[in-house]
């Protein structure tokens, strides 16, 4: 009788907090919804440009978040290519080389790492940018390529940690069938492991992918400025979604600019959203294909 009773409280007490936590989404994001609807529209992107000329590079945008947008794309792009190589080869070794000890000594060391603030990494990829300049060249400053290697080394961590688990969560069976069958461990992991934890490795680099998106701390030193335009090169400055609803929040003129900042942080949130609705989809999707192979 007690049992059932205090069952049920938890079982009311959680449905109570979900509810509640769904509500103030809700109302964070109609808040949002409300205060951008003035703003909304392809004017809120491309300013007085027309799309295509924006689009084409023929006409830069000074009035629209087109630029800004370009650059987080951009910047995402870079962050990751540099992240998940590394990332997923140093998750292979914690998962299938490495000791124990070794183990133990690196998980600390990542997660350590996972720790850190993003201004402190921020303000480490704006000292290497000054080393750089001070050292090699003078066109070397901060840049795209130094924000995204700052971003790379931010969700490091997360994919690392993310292929390790994924790895090691692949049931005994499997594991042994391979070497049993006289499979190197080489093979094993390539043909068997990965493949069968990829659901998981993907869903990692693309959690990895959102946190790109939407981190400011770590841009604002090393590369960002309010009205660089697309980035020609990776040494070039740039402008991020981030950036431009901090610098609109915090130095806007009128109502109607206001608006437009609210505008930027639904795309942003938008675009966050939909990395993770297709992390979930390929998961899942990945998920159902190894299971029909096996």
């Amino acid at each position: 009788m007690i049992r059932n009773i205090a069952e049920r409280a938890v079982l009311v007490l959680s449905w109570t907090l979900t509810a509640m936590l769904c509500a103030v989404v809700l109302v964070f994001v109609g808040y949002l919804l409300i205060n951008s609807l003035p703003g909304l529209g392809m004017e809120l992107i491309f300013g007085a440009v027309p799309p295509l000329d924006a689009l084409l590079g023929r006409a830069r945008v000074f009035d629209g978040i087109f630029a800004a947008l370009a650059g987080t794309l951009l910047l995402v792009a870079g962050s990751t290519a540099l992240a998940v190589p590394t990332g997923v080869a140093a998750g292979i070794y914690l998962a299938e080389y490495a000791s124990p000890s070794i183990k133990r000594l690196f998980g600390f060391f990542f997660d350590l790492l996972a720790g850190i603030p993003s201004i402190v990494i921020g303000l480490f990829g704006f000292s290497v940018a000054i080393f750089l300049h001070q050292r090699f060249s003078g066109r070397i400053g901060p840049c795209l390529l130094i924000s995204a290697m700052s971003l790379a080394f931010l969700v490091l961590p997360y994919v690392i940690r993310s292929t390790q688990v994924a790895l090691e969560n692949v049931p005994a069976t499997i594991r042994k069938t391979a070497p049993a069958l006289g499979a190197t461990r080489l093979q094993n992991i390539v043909h068997v492991l990965v493949p069968r934890a990829l659901a998981g490795i993907v869903s990692g680099i693309m959690l990895a992918i959102g946190r790109c998106a939407e981190d400011t701390a770590v841009i604002m030193l090393t590369g960002v400025v309010a009205t660089a335009g697309v980035p020609r090169s990776p040494l070039s400055s740039f402008e991020a979604l981030p950036f431009y609803i901090y610098y609109i929040s915090s130095q806007y003129t009128d109502p109607a600019e206001l608006s437009r900042g609210y505008g930027a942080c639904l795309i942003l949130m938008a675009t966050c959203a939909l990395l993770f609705m297709l992390a979930y989809s390929i998961q899942r999707s990945l998920t159902y294909r190894s299971l029909f192979r096996l």
